[in-house]
């Protein structure tokens, strides 16, 4: 019978591993390119990178949609097929497979719903190191929304409320044009109210 060594053996050599400096690197191993849009995790976003990464967490919700609307269809289909009916039974008051049609339809948009959340989830998992930072200029972002939206109280049939949360927004350009459509539904409101 073998009996294992005790612990106390192995101390010195644990430390001996954990006080000893890494390895030296093969210069050429060494990577010095780093991309130009991700910058060191200690640093705070600018504009331009918070909103690329805004728009590339849009996509992800939406990548994210595209399956769980399949599956939602698919499981849907699968269980309303399934049942069982009468000829001429009703619910709600019309044939039992257009509810069930309808109900089939329904678990796609609920799947359609729920892709979001799931993208959302996925991707915060992927961006944990860089969180706080984006939860920061988000927060600031929503100020700035807020501040220049319009009143959505004065839209009219001929005057809509363009973009009121900016989830259009994308980039600079894009936040540049949401300021002018901003301006523009300002003046229109205002000549509206001067005719009334």
């Amino acid at each position: 019978m073998i009996r294992p060594a005790p612990l106390r053996a192995l101390r010195p050599f644990t430390r001996s591993l954990s006080t000893a400096p890494p390895p030296p690197e093969h210069p050429s191993s060494l990577s010095t390119h780093k991309p130009a849009d991700i910058p060191p995790p200690d640093s705070s976003l600018n504009w331009d990178q918070y909103l690329s990464i805004r728009r590339r967490r849009h996509r992800w919700d939406l990548a994210a949609s595209i399956p769980t609307t399949l599956a939602g269809f698919t499981l849907g289909g699968a269980y309303f097929a399934g049942l069982e009916t009468e000829p001429g039974q009703l619910i709600f008051g019309l044939e039992a497979m257009w509810v069930y049609a309808g109900a089939t339809l329904a678990s796609g948009g609920l799947g359609w719903l729920v892709g979001p959340i799931i993208g959302s989830g996925l991707w915060r998992i992927t961006h944990r190191r860089r969180l706080p930072q984006i939860e920061a200029k988000e927060r600031e972002f929503y100020k700035h929304i807020q501040a220049k939206r319009v009143d959505p109280s004065r839209q009219s049939v001929q005057n809509p409320v363009p973009d009121y949360y900016g989830e259009k927004i994308g980039s600079l350009k894009d936040y540049r044009q949401w300021l002018r459509d901003q301006a523009v539904f300002r003046r229109k409101a205002s000549w509206e109210e001067a005719e009334r």
